[in-house]
């Protein structure tokens, strides 16, 4: 398939916005050139982007797409079109379904549905222990042979570790990456939110912040000494932070993520036992988040992800002690992001762009997140002027779990492309 972008508004290399042409031919993009410059392809189909801009298609290493097992709050093609819609084109899928994806069939199945499904790029993360239940390491080999692209227990932390040291050191010598979410259960068990002045106003009991920098302390005190890629989900503390901080500065090989609601909203913000502002890790203090911005700032956070987590209405109605955690991200992500950093000073377009293409890429050896000649044609087109406000009842996603209701953003995709076919257009 060939295609043309014309009036295509990119980011260049010293930051600026520029208006170019984009030739795309057999999933690639075949050229970058200016503007009013004369392409030809006979049979192209030509895209006018208007000044908008065009980016490489935003990645998103962190989300749930619920099947199998959990197909009433999202499937891989649903979930997979709420991605496309938010301007996503590549994805990476949670082991926490039903059955758990932990074995070669399952990493089987979930790819097969993404082929069907045929919307965006589906990359399947198995668990590190069987069943996500810490006893038992899982067959990586086998797992890897499959197509899984990393090992990780996402939904509950590796308790023992003996485990993660055990998972770290045969992930490190089949190349692959631990991805890990730190949290360990003996301060957690009970809790619906963050320790902090809401749970003590509502009498709940409290989600310290050690919880989670306990966990990532010991992982990278592993990674050390097993030599593994280890890679931290959804960091929300300032003490994870200065933990990941040191460890790069040492020569560990450790990255780590953040999710828009934690860059965004902190305790403070969260109105009444509304579950839909229930979340794990929880929403932290005032401090955590500007620790957390800082951290995406200097780098130390490499990626940002939404962890996209659809539930039924009916699940997060049973309020915010019995609801689970987890709100739905691939929609709202870049206008939150762009609406709150960019439009607003604090961060240059280009920034928040290769904390969502380029840097994601990098760290987990993509080939993608680039807008360059020779690049796969995975492009999104986003309208920076026009603002709307958040709206549920729009969403691709089976969830309309979102805090974020009715909040006014710009920054909106408007077309989104995968290897050079339009698989979502306003």
């Amino acid at each position: 398939m060939e295609l043309i972008i014309k009036n295509a508004n990119i980011v260049g290399t010293d930051g600026k916005l520029g208006l170019k042409k984009i030739v795309v031919a057999g999933g690639v993009i075949q050229q970058i050139v200016e503007a009013s410059e004369q392409v030809a392809l006979d049979n192209a189909q030509v895209i006018d982007a208007q000044g908008k801009l065009v980016s490489a298609g935003f990645i998103d290493m962190h989300v749930h797409l619920r099947e199998p097992g959990f197909e009433y709050k999202e499937t891989i093609e649903t979930g997979a079109r709420s991605a496309a819609k938010g301007g996503f084109t590549t994805i990476a899928c949670m082991p926490n379904t039903r059955p758990v994806t932990d074995n070669p069939e399952t990493v089987k199945l979930v790819l097969d549905r993404a082929k069907e499904a045929d919307l965006v790029h589906v990359l399947p993360y198995a668990a590190i222990t069987k069943s996500e239940l810490g006893r038992e390491l899982t067959d990586f080999p086998a797992l890897k042979e499959s197509g899984a692209i990393g090992f990780t227990d996402d939904g509950v932390g590796v308790q023992s570790a003996q485990m993660m040291k055990n998972a770290m050191k045969w992930a490190a010598e089949l190349g692959m990456p631990v991805i890990a979410h730190c949290e360990d259960n003996t301060l957690v068990e009970g809790a619906p939110v963050a320790e902090g002045e809401f749970a003590r106003k509502h009498g709940l009991k409290g989600i310290p912040n050690e919880s989670e920098a306990i966990h990532v302390g010991r992982d990278i005190l592993l990674a050390e000494a097993t030599g593994v890629h280890y890679h931290v989900c959804h960091v929300s503390t300032e003490q994870s932070i200065r933990l990941i901080r040191q460890a790069k500065e040492i020569g560990i090989k450790v990255t780590a993520e953040v999710c828009p609601h934690h860059l965004i909203l902190s305790e403070e913000d969260i109105p009444g036992l509304d579950a839909n502002w229930k979340m794990n890790p929880p929403l932290r203090s005032r401090r955590d988040v500007e620790a957390c911005i800082r951290a995406v700032e200097d780098g130390t956070i490499d990626i940002i992800v939404t962890d996209h987590a659809p539930h039924s209405e009916e699940e997060k109605e049973r309020g915010m002690q019995l609801a689970p955690f987890g709100i739905v991200g691939f929609e709202t992500a870049f206008p939150l992001l762009y609406t709150k950093f960019v439009a607003t000073g604090k961060w240059p377009l280009a920034q928040l762009i290769q904390r969502m293409t380029a840097d994601p890429a990098r760290v987990f050896g993509l080939a993608a997140g680039k807008l360059e000649p020779g690049a796969p044609a995975d492009l999104t087109i986003v309208d920076l002027e026009t603002e709307r406000a958040v709206d549920p009842t729009t969403f691709a996603s089976k969830g309309r779990n979102t805090p974020f209701t009715d909040w006014k953003l710009k920054g909106w995709p408007v077309a989104t492309i995968v290897s050079g076919k339009v698989v979502w257009s306003e």
